[in-house]
């Protein structure tokens, strides 16, 4: 097979494509392909869908071979291009979190919440149109459904803690979890000869430090040997990136408490995070400048501020 323009082959029937939201490498929408049938994971933004359709293409897989989209939750840089996409893709259908399917089919307070967090400048120039779902094309999905990809089968779990609208995917195929947020965020820039560097996502605005833990413990019970992000692409090395990421995940509460009262506190949380992001890096074997990784981190260092500002408001 050529070589993709936008996606990678990860094994067989598997494929990452980076959106190109942000940045190369930051975001990514996950193709399943099995006996000629197909499922979209994720579809990133509006302007990610020509991506999408161009993979099906590079594949030779017709618009009528997908038939489930499949976002792990309805934030934007997940479920944004959804309604575009599904236009597109005449046999396909909608499976979506219950907490999320109202937003698919109406999403003008998804995209309003996303407005009041992002400026209208950014809206328009980083997600694009949000359209709509026809409800005839969508349900919701329950704790432990499965859905099947040709022969190939997809067992949907529950995953709060990142958002209440967040389940994730297991596939045996691959003994993998798709796993949107709820694992974090793993950029293959800090990745080194000690492996991949993760942190957890705290964005706006329902965090929950005590549930997320229980989700990644319910992740973990299957053994996995992959965890496939959004952010970004396949990890390994599960058993000890979900050890560093509950590490983390502890620390970045501390920062929370720690600056809990404190004057200009989205400031102090911002410091407190990058200092906190830093360290681990060092500690890590980065070699990236302070400024090399401000700008690579800068992004997640405001949402996740912001976040854990809304989560303390609510103790």
């Amino acid at each position: 097979m050529a070589e993709l323009k936008h996606a990678q082959a990860l094994s067989d029937g598997l494929y990452a494509i980076d959106t190109g939201f942000h940045r190369p490498r930051f975001d990514a929408a996950y193709l399943v392909v099995d006996h000629g049938r197909a499922a979209f994971i994720d579809t990133g933004t509006h302007f990610a869908v020509p991506r999408l359709l161009g993979t099906l293409d590079e594949l030779g897989l017709a618009r009528d071979a997908v038939d489930w989209v499949l976002p792990t939750h309805v934030h934007l840089d997940h479920a944004g291009g959804v309604g575009s996409l599904m236009r597109e893709l005449p046999s396909a259908r909608l499976l979506v979190h219950p907490r999320g399917l109202r937003h698919m089919l109406d999403p003008s307070a998804l995209y309003q919440g996303a407005l009041a967090v992002y400026g209208e400048a950014e809206m328009a120039r980083a997600y694009g149109q949000v359209i709509g779902v026809d409800a005839a094309r969508a349900s919701a999905t329950h704790d432990g459904m499965f859905v099947d990809v040709g022969r190939r089968r997809l067992q949907f779990v529950d995953t709060p803690g990142h958002a209440l609208h967040h389940h994730c995917l297991w596939d045996a195929a691959s003994a993998g979890w798709f796993t949107g947020d709820t694992f974090g965020l793993s950029y293959r820039e800090f990745d080194n000869t000690r492996g991949p560097w993760i942190l957890p996502s705290s964005t706006p605005v329902q965090f929950d430090p005590a549930t997320l833990r229980e989700s990644v413990a319910r992740l973990m019970h299957k053994r996995p040997e992959a965890m496939y992000l959004t952010h970004f692409g396949r990890v390994g090395d599960v058993a000890r990136l979900a050890a560093d990421f509950l590490t983390m995940l502890q620390g970045m509460v501390d920062v929370g408490l720690e600056h809990r009262h404190a004057s200009e506190r989205h400031a102090r949380l911002r410091e407190g995070l990058f200092d906190l992001y830093l360290r681990s890096l060092r500690r890590h074997g980065s070699d990236y400048s302070d400024g090399e990784v401000a700008g690579l981190l800068e992004m997640d260092v405001e949402l996740n501020a912001q976040g854990l500002g809304i989560w303390l408001d609510r103790q």
